[in-house]
C-alpha cells in the first residue's frame, strides 16, 4: 500500500466513524445538547465541525455554545495550592449562569450570551443573542463536558457526551509501543509553533501541567461518554516529522527540556516522511499543520 492509499483509507475511516456518531445522535430524538471533551491536541475542534456537517446531513442544525465565555469574575476565581488562579477547575465556571442560559435556550427562549474578556477577567454583554429553533441542538466543547456537574440542571436523556482522544495504535517493535501522549505532544508542539508562536521548549515545559489537569478533570469521567472517537491517524507522525524536527532541534543541550526533545527526535526518526498533498482539507491533521477548510 502506498502513502496516498494509506491517507485515503485513514481519512475514510474517520469519516465513517463520525457519520456513525451523528446517526446515533439523530436516532435519539430527545438529545438537545452534545458535549465534547478530550485531552489536549485530540482534534476536538475539527471533530466538532465535521460532526456538525454530518448532523446537518441528517437534518439537525448544530449551534455552538462556548464554556469559555462563562468563567466567573476574576476576583471570584479559585486559586491553586501556589496561590495562582486555577482556570481549569470546575469552580472557575459560572455554573449557575451557564445552566440558567442552557435551560432557557432549551425552552425556546432568546438569551444574550456573554463574552468573557480574559485580560480584564470580566464578562461583557455585546448584544450576542441566541435562540434555538426546532431541529437545532447545542454543541459544547470543553474540559469539563463529561462531568455532569457542569450541566447538572439538564436532564441526562437530553445530553449526548462524546470523549475524543488520539489513541495511537502503532508499535515500534514487539516490545515498544508509541505512546498516545507522545503523539499529542508532537501535535501540540507543531500547532503551538505555527499558530501561537510558542517554541518547542515552551510547549514541553508546560506539558506536565497540562497532563496534570487532564488527569484531574477529564480521565475520571471518560466512562460517562455515550460515544468515543479515536482521532489518531496512522500516517500522522510521518507528516508531522517535517514540521516537528526543526523546532525540536532548536532546543539547546543546556536546557532542561533537551532530554525530552532528544527522545522525541529519536521517535520521529523511525518514520519516513510522506508528502501531504493527498491529505484532505477537512482532515483533523490540518488543525495542526495548516491548510484546513475550517475556520478556527
Amino acid at each position: 500500500m502506498n502513502g496516498r492509499e494509506t491517507i485515503l483509507l485513514a481519512e475514510a475511516l474517520h469519516e465513517k466513524k463520525i457519520s456513525d456518531i451523528a446517526d446515533k445522535i439523530t436516532k435519539n430524538n430527545k438529545v438537545k445538547m452534545i458535549l465534547i471533551a478530550g485531552p489536549s491536541s485530540s482534534g476536538k475542534t475539527t471533530f466538532a465541525k465535521r460532526l456538525g456537517i454530518q448532523l446537518k446531513l441528517n437534518g439537525i442544525e448544530p449551534k455552538t455554545l462556548s464554556v469559555d465565555n462563562y468563567f466567573v469574575e476574576r476576583e471570584q476565581n479559585p486559586v491553586d495550592e501556589n496561590g495562582n488562579h486555577d482556570f481549569e477547575c470546575l469552580e472557575a465556571v459560572d455554573l449557575r449562569l451557564f445552566n440558567e442560559h442552557i435551560l432557557r435556550l432549551l425552552a425556546g427562549e432568546e438569551v444574550e450570551i456573554p463574552t468573557f474578556d480574559f485580560q480584564t477577567g470580566h464578562k461583557h454583554y455585546n448584544g450576542n443573542k441566541m435562540r434555538l429553533k426546532e431541529k437545532e441542538v447545542l454543541v459544547v466543547e470543553g474540559i469539563h463536558c463529561l462531568n455532569d456537574k457542569l450541566t447538572e440542571a439538564i436532564p441526562l436523556n437530553q445530553k449526548f457526551k462524546i470523549y475524543i482522544s488520539a489513541l495511537t495504535v502503532l508499535n515500534i517493535d514487539y516490545y515498544n509501543r508509541i505512546s498516545t501522549t507522545d503523539t499529542r505532544l508532537i501535535r501540540r508542539i507543531v500547532r503551538d509553533y505555527k499558530y501561537r508562536h510558542y517554541s518547542a521548549k515552551d510547549t514541553i515545559s508546560r506539558w506536565y501541567s497540562v497532563n496534570k489537569g487532564e488527569e484531574k478533570h477529564i480521565y475520571p469521567f471518560q466512562e460517562e461518554a455515550d460515544s468515543m472517537f479515536n482521532s489518531s491517524i496512522v500516517y500522522e507522525l510521518a507528516v508531522l516529522k517535517k514540521y516537528a524536527l526543526p523546532i525540536l532541534q532548536e532546543i539547546d543541550r543546556s536546557e532542561p527540556e533537551y532530554a525530552e526533545a532528544k527522545r522525541l527526535i529519536t521517535l520521529l526518526n523511525y518514520f519516513k516522511p510522506i508528502p501531504e498533498d493527498y491529505i484532505p482539507e477537512s482532515s483533523i491533521l490540518r488543525e495542526f499543520i495548516g491548510g484546513s477548510i475550517f475556520e478556527y
